[in-house]
């Protein structure tokens, strides 16, 4: 590794991700750094570069690339990371607020969840659509996702059959760590028994991955298992003529969502999900709950209005 060089040091930071495992991680740094090294065009670039200026002009090159928000925000939150963990070793100098102007937060102002009426039509078979053995497989375990309390497909795929004990399912969230409990729905029983793995080699629920949990293959499959799902999800969109277009991280959104709108407390929803802390439930929900007071301020009008 080149000495106070910030992107050789990244390539170390990725090289130790991978070898602990931590592959989606090193996914994300890698996507991060490549973006990094189109901006600065150059193939070492010093710690002292590396200011609030620089940083505001590749947040401003994300942006012209037309990259969102959430993504520019999980890029530079990679960067800092990694600048971070070099003044922890004494490579990089310590500059007080140097991502202070830069976007590292979370926007939620994008539909991502279903009302009720196109959530009851996605429950709806898709038999009589004619539609391919396949799409009817992606529509049931969107579906199970949903009733498994929003359940992430990235824990889908990892399950394992010792995680589930008759109808209770226990786990540990992929992205947290934080275990769970869910007793499974009856409605949802069918629904698993119809997708469970059947071999009994395999020590997945689920018949996506190949490979040991923690691998480089099983990360792999799960990404192709991803980009496959999220394709599926979005012909039934065009299939049901819904309103918003599916994707794996609709399903989670529209069950916290639906919740919200069930006046269930967020911190019940939070818990239900597995979120770190509930300004993470907040986030899913922050756009929903402008909608709430808005209709209830017009409830509030109406109610003059009609005694005018």
């Amino acid at each position: 590794m080149k000495k106070n060089d910030f992107i050789s040091f990244m390539y170390s930071v990725i090289h130790e991700l991978e070898a602990g495992n931590y592959h989606g991680t090193a996914h994300v740094y890698k996507s991060s750094l490549k973006n990094f090294l189109t901006f600065c065009q150059k193939e070492h670039f010093a710690f002292s570069r590396m200011t609030p200026d620089l940083l505001k002009d590749f947040e401003d090159y994300m942006r012209k690339r037309q990259l969102s928000w959430n993504t520019i925000s999980t890029y530079l939150r990679a960067i800092r990371a990694t600048y971070n963990r070099a003044v922890d070793k004494y490579l990089a100098p310590y500059v007080p607020r140097l991502f202070k102007h830069v976007y590292t937060g979370t926007r939620a102002d994008k539909k991502r969840a279903l009302d009720v009426k196109d959530m009851s039509c996605v429950f709806q078979t898709l038999k009589a659509l004619n539609t391919p053995e396949v799409l009817r497989r992606s529509q049931g375990l969107f579906v199970l996702m949903f009733m498994l309390r929003g359940l992430p497909f990235v824990d889908l795929v990892y399950l394992q059959k010792k995680d589930l004990n008759g109808n209770v399912l226990t786990y540990r969230r992929r992205k947290t760590g934080r275990l769970l409990t869910v007793i499974i729905p009856q409605e949802a029983i069918r629904l698993m028994e119809e997708n469970m793995d059947r071999n009994p080699h395999s020590p997945y629920l689920f018949s996506f991955l190949k490979g040991e949990e923690n691998s480089e293959q099983a990360y792999q499959t799960y990404q192709l298992a991803l980009r496959n799902f999220n394709h599926h999800l979005s012909l039934i969109s065009d299939m049901l003529q819904l309103g918003c277009n599916l994707s794996s991280y609709t399903a989670r959104h529209t069950w916290a969502t639906l919740a919200y709108y069930c006046n269930v407390h967020p911190g019940v929803i939070s818990e239900a999900m597995g979120h770190s802390s509930i300004a993470v439930t907040e986030t899913y929900l922050k756009p929903f709950s402008q909608n709430r007071i808005r209709e209830a301020n017009d409830k509030i009008i109406s109610s003059i209005q009609r005694n005018c």
